[in-house]
């Protein structure tokens, strides 16, 4: 069937298999950066490069291929495969404490897509606030998912979010950064020159 779709000359297969090549690639690239993992002793939720990849995938991918990368993910590891933080797996990892984090990744990555759509990210002032606020889309529910957990809101801020300020810094500045790289990637993948 693929190489039906592949040698097809209709423009929507050609399109159907540059949707299902970004999709799983970004997918696969959230979960390349899941395996970067510095644990913290006083925290369940560990440092991962995930938000990096999260972040690249929503402004490189727009709305719609963003959020199914993001889905496509958590289908991976509910299903069993070890795409998680440092290995995890499993369906049980969405109901967890950093299951509100999980859970939110597909929202981030459509909220980013949706600015990026819409030129955020072209300059650079407007394109870290873009990040900023996919970040926080994922900070948000995650942290108060995070607080049923850990005895409430102020410790979840205190485990799930503070520490984690100035890693995600340097995250957003690498986002910045590869960026251009990546434009070339989805350009490729596009048969864009």
């Amino acid at each position: 069937m693929i190489d039906t779709l592949l040698y097809k000359s209709d423009s929507k297969a050609r399109s159907l298999v540059t949707d299902i090549t970004l999709i799983t690639t970004f997918a696969a690239l959230v979960a390349l950066s899941a395996q970067v993992v510095i644990p913290l002793p006083f925290t369940p939720v560990p440092i991962t490069g995930q938000t990096l990849g999260i972040l690249l995938t929503g402004s490189l991918l727009g709305v719609r291929r963003g959020f199914l990368a993001l889905a496509l993910y958590l289908v991976w590891g509910a299903c069993g495969l070890h795409v998680f933080a440092g290995g995890a797996y499993g369906a049980t990892r969405l109901f967890g404490a950093t299951g509100g984090y999980l859970l939110a990744y597909p929202l981030a990555t459509a909220v980013v897509g949706a600015l990026a759509e819409r030129g955020w990210d072209r300059k650079p002032a407007r394109l870290l606030s873009m990040l900023l606020i996919g970040n926080l889309t994922i900070y948000i529910p995650g942290v108060l998912w995070l607080a049923a957990f850990v005895g409430g809101v102020g410790p979840a801020i205190a485990k799930g979010f503070v520490p984690f300020l100035i890693g995600d810094l340097l995250k957003l500045t690498a986002a910045m950064l590869l960026m251009p790289a990546g434009w070339t990637i989805v350009r490729k993948i596009k048969g864009e020159k």
